[in-house]
């Protein structure tokens, strides 16, 4: 049986993570590209998973980390969805 997450992301972060997490996975994949050194293809592709995990969170609605340390934003303790 699948387990459904509770929503602990307030639809402005959302959009903001999903924002920023694209703008990072086109960043790390163009610089990636590039591929001057070893170097810079491994922190690119850091760029990608950390660009990657904040569209996830972003889509999801649900931060593994928000969880883990307990916070629930003010706007969503009302009702949790």
């Amino acid at each position: 049986m699948a387990r459904r997450w509770n929503v602990n992301v307030t639809p402005t972060e959302r959009i903001a993570r999903i924002l920023v997490g694209s703008a990072g996975v086109v960043g790390g994949v163009l610089v990636a590209a590039g591929g001057a050194s070893v170097w810079v293809v491994v922190l690119a592709a850091f760029l990608i998973l950390a660009g990657l995990d904040l569209v996830v969170t972003g889509a999801t609605g649900h931060c593994p980390l928000y969880q883990r340390l307990g916070h629930v934003p003010a706007s969503l303790k009302g009702g949790m969805r």
